[in-house]
């Protein structure tokens, strides 16, 4: 079967076609972050209007990249949610239009589990792929989550961010840092310039035992030293530099002990990372050593498949949509929508 993916549900519109014989056929991604960067953040009025312009566009540049025409799609895959409600309705009412031209289902995919299910596309490319059962961590500008995952649809929350995410922690350090948005990949950046030994930024809610996370004190201690580190209103470069090298690390410290942690606790030696703040090479390398000295494994999608993307919907909706399931006539994107709620395909059940 030959699905097409639809991701709209933020700032980027991502296209793909998976092929559940082939694998990834073809992806396209376009970002808006030029278009909200002078706003610091999405403004959702204008992130619906783009949708609008570049899906269709999108749609078909996958379809001639992948040789495929239109007829030959046998299912459709959109984000319905979480999200932004009007940049979910685009994709929404483009992927179920088109389904009902071609007569063929479509299915409104969680992206969350779109993420959680983006290392599974290496199977059709040799590449190692996570056995269940496993521990995910979905880290992302709107998400910071331990899942215990048993299958698909089979999903246990252990712990999650109560207030920022780290990913919004990250933006919002950036902005006083006066970096452009999205910040984490410019905090990283600069970080390497950093002094590791200079300050020693706290490791939130880590003694205390759980694994939820909180990344608002240390949000509000990172702008409290970077105020102390003013003159005429003014920071350093290099103080700029060591202050996202303390934060960096700090975020990167807490993630792994939560993650060594939600692993001991499950009994289990397998991890996937998914989410914009996977792309971390400093969090990637953290866990590779932390975790291999344990006998654990960690899994990651490929970099462009970190960030959202059509092609973890084309396969989170191909798998679904193989076991039988399709939209229903009350079908309606969900901006919020708890992971917790989904279940496993019958036919997998």
């Amino acid at each position: 079967m030959k699905v097409l993916g639809i991701e709209t549900s933020c700032d980027e519109t991502g296209v793909a076609l998976y092929d559940t014989e082939r694998g990834l056929l073809a992806d396209a991604l376009y970002s808006q972050i030029d278009i909200h960067a002078e706003y610091g953040g999405v403004v959702p009025e204008l992130a619906s209007r783009d949708h609008v312009r570049k899906t269709l566009p999108l749609i078909d540049q996958v379809l001639s990249e992948g040789g495929v025409v239109r007829g030959d799609i046998g299912g459709v895959a959109y984000t319905a949610g979480p999200g932004l409600v009007g940049a979910l309705m685009v994709g929404a009412t483009l992927g179920r239009a088109i389904a009902a031209g071609l007569g063929v289902p479509s299915l409104g995919v969680h992206h969350m589990e779109g993420h959680l299910l983006a290392p599974m596309l290496a199977e059709h490319e040799a590449g190692a792929v996570p056995e269940y059962p496993f521990v995910a961590l979905l880290v992302s500008g709107g998400h910071t989550q331990l899942v215990r995952v048993d299958g698909l649809g089979l999903y246990t929350l252990l712990g999650e961010s109560l207030d920022d995410a780290a990913g919004e922690a990250f933006d919002k350090t950036a902005k006083m840092l006066g970096l452009p948005y999205p910040g984490g990949p410019h905090v990283a950046k600069l970080a390497e310039q950093g002094d590791p030994d200079r300050f020693e930024f706290p490791r939130p809610m880590v003694k205390q035992g759980g694994l939820d996370f909180s990344f608002s004190g240390l949000k509000t201690h990172t702008l409290t030293t970077v105020r102390a580190h003013e003159v005429d209103g003014q920071v350093s470069e290099q103080d700029k530099a060591d202050i996202a090298r303390a934060f960096e690390a700090a975020v990167v410290d807490t993630l792994v002990i939560k993650c060594r942690r939600a692993l001991k606790q499950e009994n289990l030696t397998r991890l996937v990372m998914a989410g914009g703040v996977s792309a971390n090479v400093r969090l990637r390398a953290a866990l590779e050593e932390k975790l291999g000295k344990e006998r654990c494994e960690v899994f990651y999608p490929a970099p462009k498949l970190c960030t959202d993307n059509g092609a973890m919907i084309a396969y989170a909706g191909a798998l679904r949509l193989a076991a039988g399931e399709c939209d229903g006539p009350d079908a309606e994107v969900r901006p919020r929508w708890p992971m917790t709620e989904l279940t496993a395909p019958k036919a997998a059940a």
